[in-house]
C-alpha cells in the first residue's frame, strides 16, 4: 500500500470511488440513532518518507490499536498478560522475527514479541500456504510474468519470465509495510503483541549443567518508560537487522564485501515515454550504470536507480566516520539529505536517455542504500540457544529479491526446529546444528548468484565475496558467472543473460534450494523416489474427494506437523502386501509412528491412483482399515503422465513414505515395507512421546521414560509459557516498511 486508501463504494456490486469515510460508526447511524457497541478505533495519518519532491507530500493510514503492540496510545487488550519466563525470545519485528512469531504460533508455540521489501517468490508464498496465509499475500498487489532489459537505449531482451512448476506462478508485489500487518493481524488471532519500544540491553547463556530449563538470561529495558525488567527463555533469535546487537555479542565475524555501489530508491508515480515503464526489469547505460523497475500497487513504481559515487561518496564518508565498523559491514540506509529526490531522478534520465522520466506523484519514499554483501560466520551459538535469522544472518543487494524471501527460509527452518526442541519433542544437540548449515550455504549461494547480476546491472567489476575457504565441508557452490562489461556488444550482453538464466532461474524463485546432506536429509543410494533428499517437495495436483481438487500442499499445513506421505498406487496387488507391514507397524507401540507420538505429531497423507468410490472398500480389509482411520487419503487421478506418483517417480509395485518436513523439504524417503528404517531415522533427532526430559537436562537430548499424563503436563506449560520477541534495533513502525 502506497498511500491511503480513498473512500470506496460497493453499491453497484464492483468497487467504486465513494465519499466520506464509510469505514467509521457516524456514517453508519440508522434512522433511530442506535448507538452502535463496537466503535472504529482512532486511526492517525503518517508521512511515508522524510524527503519529498515538488508534488507534495504522501501519508498513510494507520490503526495503532491494531499495529502499534505495546505502543499503542490506547489501552492494551486484558488478555495480554506477557509471562517472565518464555520458550522462545524474538529480538527484531521486522518480517524474520514476525515470521519466526507466526509460525511459532501455529505450532501451539505462543510467541510473545518485543522489539522494511519488493516481490515474494513462489516458494515464499508456498511456505505462507502452510501457515494459511499465502491467500491475503498473493491478491495484494502486481504479478510480475514478464522482464524487459533496456540498454543505451535499445532492447535487450523483453519475454516471459519467473514462470515455474509452482502453484504460485511469477513474482507478487508486496510491500512490506503491508505483509507486516498481514503477520501482525494473524498473530493478534493467537493473542499475541508485538512488545514495542523494548530493547535488549544484555543476555548471557547459562552452562547446560547449571541446571536450569530456561538458561538464557536477556535483560531488557523499555525506552519509552525506562522500565527494565529479566526476562529467561529457552531459545533468543536475533532478527534485527544488518547491525544485530546479538551477533556483535556472539563475535560471530560478518564476513565479505562492501561494495562502492549505492542506490537511490523512489516510489513514486512517474510520467514516461519509456515504452516498458511498468514492466518489471531494468535499463541500463554503458555510461551511467543501471536501474531496476519493480510495478506496485496502484500505479507506483518502485525505482532503483544507480548512483554517481562522486555525489555518494562523501555523504558514505561522513556516515563511517560516525561508526565506521557499522556501516562498513552492514551498508544500508545512507544519512543522504544533500542528496534530493531529484537529484536522483535526474541520474535515472542519464542512464534512460534517450526515454525520459518525470514524478507523477508525491513520493511514497525515499531512501539512498549502500550495498553490502555479507553472512555471518555462524548462524547458531555453539550450544543452539541462539540463533541469528534475515539480515542479521546475511545481506545482499536487492537483485533477485532474496532479502525478504531468503527470511522467510530462515524462518520456517529455524522455527519448526526449535519449536520442536522447545516442547521437548526433538534433541537439540542433534537437530539444532541443522539450521546453521542448512541455511549458511544457501545465503552463500545468494551472495554469488545476486553478486553477479547486481555487477552485471551496474557495469562494474567489484570483486565478488569468497567464502570458499570458510566452508572446506560443504558441497562446491555453484561458480559465480563474471561479467566484463564492454560498451555496445550487444552479444556479451545477450550471452550473460542467456547463461545467467539457464543456471539461476529456478533459484531466483526459491525453489531450487536444496540442503546438504545432514541428520535431516541422509545421504541414500537406494530412494524410493526420485527427488534427492534435501530437496523442495514437489507439489502436484491431486483430487481430495467427489466435490474438491487442489494440490498436494493442501494436505501438507500446519507448521507443527511432520508429514508422512504414502504413496500407494491402486491398493491392490504387490503393494497390498507392503501397505499391510506400514498399517501393522503404525499400529505396533513399539515402532515409530506410536512411539514418536502418532497423530499428535505426525501428518499421514495417503496418496492413491483410485478415485474415491473405488478407494473406500479396499481401505475396509487387510489391516488396511488402520489408513482410512489415520490418514488424509488423497486420489492421484490425473493422467499417467501428469499425476503424483509420476512426478515422484513412484514404483508402483514397492510404493513410498515420503518425510515432508514442516518446511516442506524432503527429509527422507523408504520402500512402504523398509519401516525400520524411518524408526532409525527418526530415531536420530526425535524424543519420544512417552519421555520427559528433566530440566536439568533440558533440551539436550537426554531421554528420561515418564508417564503419558506428565508429558502432556510439559506441552501445556510450554504452550503457557508463550514465545517472547523484542523488537530491539530495527522494529517495525507499521507505516511503510521499506528496506
Amino acid at each position: 500500500m502506497a498511500t491511503s486508501l480513498l473512500p470506496y463504494s460497493f453499491k453497484n456490486g464492483f468497487r467504486q470511488r465513494g465519499d466520506g469515510t464509510p469505514w467509521t460508526a457516524d456514517s453508519k447511524k440508522t434512522v433511530d440513532n442506535d448507538e452502535p457497541h463496537w466503535v472504529t478505533p482512532p486511526s492517525s495519518e503518517i508521512l511515508t518518507s522524510d524527503i519529498h519532491n515538488s508534488l507534495g507530500l504522501n501519508t498513510i493510514r494507520t490503526w495503532p490499536s491494531m499495529y502499534d503492540g505495546t505502543n499503542s496510545p490506547h489501552p492494551l487488550p486484558q488478555w495480554w498478560k506477557p509471562e517472565s519466563k518464555v520458550d522462545v525470545l524474538i529480538c527484531g519485528a521486522g518480517p524474520a522475527g514476525l515470521q519466526i512469531a507466526v509460525s511459532l504460533a501455529h505450532k501451539a508455540v505462543q510467541p510473545l514479541i518485543a522489539g522494511r521489501a519488493d516481490g515474494v517468490q513462489p516458494r515464499f508464498l508456498e511456505t505462507l500456504h502452510s501457515w494459511g496465509l499465502a491467500t491475503e499475500v498473493h491478491e495484494e498487489g502486481p504479478l510480475i510474468e514478464r522482464t524487459a532489459i533496456y540498454k543505451d537505449g535499445k532492447k535487450l531482451f523483453f519475454n516471459t519470465s519467473h514462470q515455474s512448476d509452482s502453484r504460485y506462478r511469477g513474482l507478487h508485489i508486496i510491500t512490506q509495510g503491508q505483509l507486516e500487518r498481514i503477520y501482525i493481524r494473524d498473530l493478534l488471532r493467537h493473542k499475541i503483541l508485538v512488545e514495542r519500544q523494548t530493547v535488549i540491553n544484555d543476555f548471557h547463556v547459562e552452562p547446560d549443567q547449571s541446571g536450569s530449563s530456561h538458561p538464557v538470561k536477556i535483560m531488557l529495558k523499555n525506552d519509552k518508560t525506562g522500565a527494565e525488567e529479566t526476562v529467561r527463555s529457552k531459545f533468543l533469535v536475533g532478527s534485527d537487522g544488518g547491525a544485530s546487537m546479538i551477533r556483535k555479542k556472539l563475535q560471530i565475524p560478518f564476513d565479505g564485501v562492501s561494495t562502492d555501489i549505492y542506490w537511490g530508491i523512489l516510489d513514486c508515480k512517474f510520467e514516461s515515454n519509456y515504452p516498458h515503464a511498468w514492466v518489471f526489469g531494468s535499463v541500463l547505460s554503458s555510461k551511467h550504470g543501471g536501474c531496476v523497475i519493480i510495478p506496485r500497487e496502484d500505479g507506483y513504481i518502485r525505482l532503483y536507480t544507480q548512483l554517481d559515487t562522486s555525489i555518494t561518496g562523501p555523504i558514505a564518508q561522513s556516515r563511517q566516520a560516525k561508526n565506521n565498523t557499522e556501516f562498513e559491514e552492514s551498508g544500508g540506509h545512507v544519512d543522504a539529505h544533500s542528496v534530493t529526490a531529484e537529484e536522483v531522478l535526474h541520474q535515472a534520465n542519464k542512464i534512460f536517455a534517450p526515454y525520459e522520466l518525470k514524478f507523477d506523484s508525491p513520493l511514497s519514499w525515499f531512501t539512498v542504500w549502500k550495498i553490502s554483501e555479507r553472512v555471518a560466520r555462524s548462524f547458531s551459538s555453539p550450544d543452539c540457544r541462539v540463533h541469528l535469522a534475515g539480515d542479521a544472518a546475511h545481506i545482499h543487494s536487492v537483485m533477485g529479491a532474496f532479502g525478504l524471501n531468503a527470511s522467510i527460509l530462515d524462518s520456517a527452518n529455524l522455527a519448526w526446529k526449535i519449536g520442536m526442541c522447545a516442547q521437548n519433542h526433538a534433541k537439540l544437540s542433534t537437530l539444532g546444528p541443522t539450521y546453521d548449515s542448512e541455511r549458511r550455504y544457501h545465503a552463500n549461494r545468494i551472495i554469488h548468484v545476486s553478486g553477479s547480476y547486481l555487477r552485471f546491472i551496474c557495469n562494474s567489476t567489484f570483486p565478488l565475496a569468497d567464502f570458499t575457504h570458510l566452508n572446506k565441508e560443504w558441497p562446491p557452490l555453484p561458480q559465480p558467472q563474471k561479467y566484463q562489461p564492454a560498451e555496445g556488444k550487444q552479444e556479451e550482453d545477450l550471452n550473460f543473460l542467456k547463461t545467467f538464466f539457464e543456471n539461476n532461474a529456478a533459484f531466483l524463485l526459491g525453489i531450487d534450494a536444496d540442503y546438504a546432506f545432514s541428520v535431516l536429509t541422509p545421504q541414500s543410494e537406494n530412494l524410493a523416489i526420485a527427488p534427492r533428499n534435501g530437496v523442495r517437495a514437489p507439489n502436484p495436483r491431486v483430487c481430495f474427494d467427489h466435490e474438491k481438487t487442489g494440490y498436494l500442499y493442501d494436505a501438507l499445513t500446519g507448521a507443527a506437523r511432520l508429514h508422512l506421505v504414502i504413496f500407494a498406487s491402486d491398493l491392490q496387488g504387490p503393494i497390498r502386501q507392503r501397505l499391510s507391514k506400514l498399517t501393522a507397524a503404525m499400529s505396533d507401540r513399539s515402532s515409530f509412528f506410536q512411539r514418536f507420538g502418532g497423530l499428535s505429531r505426525f501428518n499421514p497423507v495417503l496418496v492413491t491412483k483410485c478415485i474415491p468410490h473405488e478407494t473406500t472398500p479396499l481401505l475396509a480389509s487387510d489391516g488396511l482399515e488402520v489408513l482410512k482411520e489415520n490418514c488424509t487419503v488423497i486420489y492421484d487421478d490425473r493422467a499417467p503422465d501428469e499425476d503424483a506418483h509420476t512426478c515422484y517417480e513412484v514404483d508402483h509395485a514397492k510404493g513410498a513414505i515420503v518425510f515432508v518436513r514442516p518446511d516442506l523439504w524432503i527429509g527422507t524417503s523408504t520402500f512402504l515395507d523398509e519401516v525400520e528404517e524411518l524408526d532409525q531415522y527418526f530415531g536420530e533427532w526425535l524424543i519420544p512421546a512417552n519421555a520427559k526430559m528433566s530440566q536439568a537436562n533440558s533440551l539436550n537430548g537426554a531421554e528420561s521414560v515418564d508417564n503419558v499424563s506428565q508429558a502432556k503436563e510439559v506441552k501445556e506449560i510450554d504452550v503457557a509459557s508463550g514465545v517472547k520477541g523484542v523488537n530491539g534495533v530495527n522494529g517495525v513502525n507499521g507505516v511503510n516498511g521499506h528496506e
